[in-house]
């Protein structure tokens, strides 16, 4: 096996955030959608103060050492609660999905004192929640950062153990009733830097955030990892957005599941075939798009893969994929297109991946 990439690594969500603001400061963190066609573009340098000045005020409402939940679409605000809970008190991400009844069973088991979610799920939440408990409104969450008084020196004298439980997620594993996993910021950290010696993320690269935050998944693999890379975040704007914001953020990495994955796939080939000259048609129709593209001649594949590369963004270059098993033949159909697809297994205890293929590596019949 070759040599693994030499990385730095990181202890805490702290350390990560400094090292953005010192090393890549002017490079943009994260991509925030005010309307359509409006954004704001956070660099590194403004999420470190938007850290601090955000953490500031979590402790000042009473919350050092506190069970701090988060809960919502995935976004900059997520993200920022997230990272602030965390080194403030101790961060809770709770699934959106789930009903007010059993978002405050999960606010009791874990003694929530604060939830930083939407303005609609607070409305829903203060008729059944312990009316001691705090809320922060995500539509505050900017205003909050960019204009409270950061303390720094307060916020860098908290200290983060190695094994000091920061993070508490509930998941139903296989058996009975959902379960708080605890998790330490090393041990997320300690994953990052593992993956990272296998699999090239660059400062330059971007990802569009798909899957669910709450997730150990998309969380530790998607955002608090290209944050520790320097490299660029933007949100989805739903499922059924995922090709639209494909192509209007241009994404060089996807962390995704199998299914996205498939349906992408069905209309990639789909496009081709209603598109192609027709006496290749049928091979798009019939045959699977590796099989389909072998047979075409070389200027045409030439031509079909870049269209199709544009109408992904014009830059992915990786699929990391889990959650659930991998067809082969999707690997082969997006490495026709010159796209890599790199597959793992993982489990929330593990903050999540155990295993997976990598830069060195690519089995792809294999989970890692």
């Amino acid at each position: 096996m070759a040599s693994l990439y030499k990385e730095k690594r990181f202890y805490n969500f702290r350390e990560i955030i400094c090292n953005g603001a010192e090393k890549f400061a002017d490079n943009t963190a994260y991509v925030v959608k005010k309307s359509e066609g409006e954004y704001i573009n956070v660099k590194y340098a403004d999420l470190k103060k938007y850290y601090y000045s955000y953490c500031t005020y979590l402790i000042e409402k009473g919350m050092l050492g506190q069970k701090i939940a988060v809960m919502g679409a995935n976004s900059f605000q997520w993200a920022l609660s997230y990272l602030c809970a965390a080194t403030v008190g101790v961060v809770v991400p709770i699934d959106k999905e789930l009903q007010p009844e059993a978002v405050n069973a999960f606010l009791k088991s874990a003694d929530c004192k604060m939830v930083c979610t939407d303005s609609a799920r607070i409305e829903k939440l203060k008729g059944i929640a312990d009316e001691n408990i705090q809320y922060v409104d995500f539509a505050d969450v900017l205003d909050i950062a960019s204009t409270h008084k950061a303390d720094e020196a307060t916020v860098n004298a908290i200290e983060i153990g190695k094994d000091e439980i920061r993070i508490i997620i509930f998941t139903s594993g296989t058996t009975g009733n959902s379960k708080g996993v605890c998790l330490s910021q090393y041990n997320i950290c300690s994953n990052i830097y593992s993956t990272v010696q296998m699999v090239k993320v660059n400062d330059f690269d971007s990802t569009l955030s798909i899957l669910p935050l709450h997730h150990t998944y998309e969380c530790t693999l998607d955002f608090v990892l290209f944050l520790t890379r320097g490299a660029q975040v933007c949100y989805c704007d739903g499922l059924t957005k995922v090709q639209k914001n494909m192509v209007e953020y241009s994404p060089s990495i996807l962390v995704v599941v199998p299914a996205l994955l498939k349906v992408l796939n069905k209309r990639i080939k789909a496009k081709i075939a209603a598109d192609c000259p027709k006496k290749y048609k049928e091979y798009f129709e019939t045959e699977s798009l590796a099989s389909a593209l072998s047979k075409v001649p070389f200027i045409i594949r030439k031509v079909i893969c870049s269209k199709v590369k544009k109408s992904l963004g014009g830059k992915l270059r990786v699929f990391i994929v889990g959650a659930a098993e991998l067809d082969t033949q999707l690997v082969e159909d997006f490495g026709a297109l010159g796209i890599r697809t790199l597959q793992g297994y993982g489990l929330t205890e593990c903050a999540p991946l155990l295993a997976g293929n990598n830069d060195f590596h690519l089995n792809k019949a294999s989970t890692g």
